[in-house]
Order: C-alpha cells, then sequence, then structure tokens
C-alpha cells in the first residue's frame, strides 16, 4: 500500500523539439507522460515514497503507454482505472522566447473527466497517510464529484490533505467559473502550494504587488482557513515564500540551465511532500521548515533541465548530489 496518493488527471503532453518557440512555429513534438497529479506521483517515487495514483485513462494506445509509465517508476496503479469509451486526454505544452507557456488541451469528454465517484478505492486512500489533489480534476463532473470524495475519506481517515490549485483557464468556461472551481478545494486542504500568479487570481491582487514579501503574505492571510497549516507560494526562478499559523519568509531559487519549466511546480510539490512526510511536523519549525522548502526548490530547479514534466523529474540521488554542489559554491 502507498504512503501518500495522488488523485487527478494523468494525460500526454506533447512539447516543441525545440525551446523558445510557440505551438505555431515548433517543428516536431516529443510525446511525454504529464498531468499534475501523476507528475507529483511520480516525483515522490523518485525520491523514494511509496506512492499510488488514482484517476482514469483511456483504454487505448496512449493510456497503455501511461499506466506503463507509472509502473516503471514504482508508482503504485492498483487504484488506476481504464476507460473503453472515451480516449486518453492530450495536452500540447510549449516554452515561449518570452518565458511565457502556452497550452493547448484536447480534452472534451476524456477519461480523466469520465473518472466516476464509485470507481475511488476508498480503502486504498484509508491505508495512507497524505493525500494529494489538483484543480483541473475539479472542472467538470463526475471527476470533480470523485475527486471531492476521496477529499473527504482522506480527510475523515486523518490523512494529511495536499492541494495545489492549478490555475489553466482555457480548461473552464470562464474566469468567473476558474475561480469557483479553485476555491472549492481551497478549504479542504492543510497544506496548500499555488503560484504567484495564482494567488494573484485567487485574492483579485495585481501580481505586481505580491512582489512583496509583506503584500504576499497579507493576501495569504486573508485567504487563510482553520484547517491550513502551511501555504506555499512560488515563484518559478525567484525561489517560494511559506507561511504558516506561528512564521512567515521566504527562501531564494536555483539558478540552473532551464529547457522545459512543465512540471516544475508539480516537482516542487512532490519535493515538500517528501519532507513533510519525513518530518510530519516541520512547519512548525522555521528552521526546519526553510530546509524543507529549500529542497522543495532544488527538486522543482532540477525538473526543468530535461524536456516533459515525468522524464525530467530527479532522483533523490540527484538532488543530494545538487544540494551539495550548492553548498560548496555557497
Amino acid at each position: 500500500m502507498p504512503d501518500v496518493i495522488t488523485v487527478g488527471e494523468m494525460l500526454i503532453d506533447f512539447v516543441p523539439t525545440v525551446s523558445g518557440v510557440g505551438l505555431a512555429e515548433a517543428p516536431a513534438f516529443k510525446k511525454a507522460a504529464g498531468g499534475a497529479a501523476a507528475n507529483v506521483a511520480v516525483g515522490l517515487s523518485r525520491l523514494g515514497e511509496r506512492s499510488g495514483f488514482m484517476g482514469k485513462v483511456g483504454d487505448d494506445a496512449f493510456g497503455h503507454f501511461l499506466a506503463r509509465t507509472l509502473r516503471e517508476t514504482r508508482v503504485d496503479t492498483a487504484a488506476l482505472r481504464f476507460s473503453a469509451a472515451s480516449r486518453t486526454t492530450l495536452a500540447f505544452v510549449a516554452l515561449r522566447a518570452d518565458g511565457e507557456r502556452e497550452f493547448v488541451f484536447y480534452r472534451q469528454h476524456t477519461a480523466d473527466i469520465m473518472y466516476r465517484p464509485e470507481e475511488v478505492d476508498q480503502d486504498y486512500i484509508r491505508g495512507a497517510r497524505a493525500l494529494h489533489f489538483g484543480s483541473v480534476s475539479l472542472v467538470g463532473e463526475p471527476a470533480r464529484s470523485a475527486t471531492l470524495l476521496a477529499v473527504e475519506v482522506a480527510t475523515a481517515a486523518g490523512l494529511l490533505v495536499s492541494y495545489d490549485p492549478n490555475l489553466r483557464l482555457n480548461l473552464w468556461p470562464s474566469p468567473a467559473a476558474a475561480l469557483e472551481g479553485l476555491r472549492l478545494g481551497w478549504p479542504r486542504a492543510q497544506v496548500i502550494k499555488v503560484s504567484e500568479e495564482e494567488l494573484a487570481f485567487l485574492s483579485g491582487l495585481a501580481l505586481e504587488e505580491l512582489q512583496e514579501q509583506a503584500a504576499a503574505e497579507s493576501a495569504a492571510r486573508q485567504l487563510w482557513h482553520p484547517k491550513l497549516r502551511l501555504l506555499i507560494v512560488t515563484r518559478g526562478r525567484a525561489g517560494c515564500r511559506y507561511v504558516t499559523n506561528r512564521f512567515a519568509g521566504a527562501l531564494p531559487g536555483f539558478a540552473v540551465p532551464t529547457v522545459d519549466t512543465t512540471g516544475a511546480g508539480d516537482g516542487f510539490v512532490a519535493g515538500l511532500l517528501h519532507r513533510l512526510l519525513q518530518d510530519p511536523a516541520a512547519d512548525q519549525d522555521e528552521g526546519t521548515l526553510r530546509a524543507a522548502c529549500r529542497y522543495a526548490n532544488a527538486v522543482g530547479a532540477l525538473a526543468t533541465t530535461e524536456r516533459g514534466a515525468i522524464p525530467a523529474l530527479p532522483t533523490a540521488a540527484r538532488v543530494a548530489a545538487f544540494l551539495q554542489e550548492q553548498m560548496e559554491r555557497e
């Protein structure tokens, strides 16, 4: 049985074979396994955690490729479901020369959206220590109800619940629907990872206002809820900010040769959850939490050094070697 379960989407990312071009200009694409929930599961497994994935893929060539990818990365697939009626989701992802990411999703009535509440293995969840979910599986039914059921079961069983309000506006009918959907998962989690852009969207503040620690902390406090233990705001190359009930602060990121930023946030989540599973009280001591955030920053940075999300997620040995190199330079 896994110690940590991720629930949500797994899909095929098609990423350009050259860097710095938009989707229209890309000469060719490389197939890579992806999907935020699956990325986190693989990231955790590569770091040495027993992880499992809950969700649905098509009973097609792409779906079986994804299932094989999970098995090859030692992610438990006992709760993975296949759909004979729906295809596996596809996404085309590019990092343009201006640093902005571009997405096109083929996700109308695809398998991950058709994940049903009755397909959720509740006993599988009860045997774990933590559950992570994201907002993409909240876009439509029946996946929304299935995801919320999984979270409800995890909460009742006393698991650590982690949430990533992953903003993909082109998946939602409108910005208002996206805001409602992202907020749906917010009060159900004890640990939340949010990007600066997502924090701006959820708080209604301008992105420029959140560049200051005080403003970012104020926005976090406005969105605080009684169950929340830890809120992390990721800032790309700039690192991250952290907010708890007792303290708040920031850590710088790491400079690495970036090839593809797809999955960097998911790598960060995997690194953070890995450290929280090692020390469940890490959020109670600022020094311990800073070390956990530094580790997560390293995982996220290393995840940008190859094309595709899952192929780039680092092993624990690579992260340890990278952090040792950084210490020797400092």
